[in-house]
């Protein structure tokens, strides 16, 4: 029987319009009343994910910035800091990539270099990070680094920062999150061990879990589950990882999914 489910954000359980299906409370609240438990799991920050669950931000588990930060009713479960030295160096790096910009991502906020307080730049990043700042130099940030973020609005982060950021693999996980985004954060951390630290707080076995993702940075979540469903939209390795396949996040593949849950399908 599925007890905790955990949910990608971007390309899964939201819209293309990044927002939540309209039945979305309706079916979290039959969840609910079966005793099951859901875990938004994204690299959108934690007060983004706060915000987009705004009604039920006191009941959800939190897997937030990829995994290197889980929160349960503004409590820290689980978090994983970068080396301040090295997070300097790789934000340095960033800046280095024409036509990229850099973000550093800490506990309390998202920081960008006032090199790149752009208004397109500013509402790209709005899509993730709620808590913003605008800095002069990065090594002035009071705050516990856990990410950095590069983006590429062209949609070719894939050649343009993933190639060169791969120089900090021996260090940090590096990892490609959209065709615009990569993610640099803790060696070894990702939205599984997130994952399997919920399970563990819980008490739940990773059989009784299901996972929804599309992307390289759900590769692991559909390892540390027993239900793992690729969307239809997901990437060809996300759907070689799962063992199911769920409608794609136009279709609200994952409430497709849950009615089926609720149903008693997976029991």
């Amino acid at each position: 029987m599925i007890r905790l489910i955990f949910s990608d954000m971007d390309g899964t359980l939201l819209d293309e319009q990044g927002r939540l299906p309209a039945e979305f409370g309706d079916v979290y609240r039959r969840l609910r009343a079966r005793g099951i438990r859901f875990a938004p799991a994204s690299g959108r920050q934690y007060a983004s994910l706060r915000t987009t669950f705004a009604p039920w931000q006191d009941e959800l588990i939190f897997v937030a910035e990829n995994g290197t930060m889980v929160m349960e009713r503004g409590a820290e479960i689980f978090s994983h800091a970068v080396d301040a030295p090295l997070a300097l160096d790789v934000l340095r790096t960033g800046a280095s990539l024409a036509g990229v910009q850099s973000v550093y991502c800490g506990k309390k906020c998202g920081y960008l270099h006032a090199d790149d307080d752009m208004p397109a730049f500013r509402a790209e990043l709005s899509k993730y990070v709620t808590h913003a700042a605008v800095v002069e130099d990065f090594a002035a940030v009071d705050d516990v680094p856990i990410k950095m973020s590069f983006c590429d609005f062209s949609g070719n982060a894939e050649r343009s920062i993933l190639p060169v950021m791969q120089q900090y693999a021996d260090r940090l996980q590096v990892t490609l999150s959209s065709t615009e985004w990569v993610d640099l954060y803790g060696q070894g951390i990702n939205k599984g061990v997130a994952a399997a630290k919920v399970q563990e707080r819980l008490g739940i076995a990773p059989e009784e879990c299901a996972a929804f993702g599309d992307y390289g940075n759900d590769l692991e979540l559909m390892d540390a589950v027993g239900y793992s469903f690729a969307m239809e939209n997901a990437l060809p390795e996300v759907k070689a990882r799962a063992r199911y396949r769920a409608p794609s996040n136009r279709a609200h593949g994952v409430m497709a999914v849950c009615e089926r849950i609720l149903a008693g399908e997976f029991d």
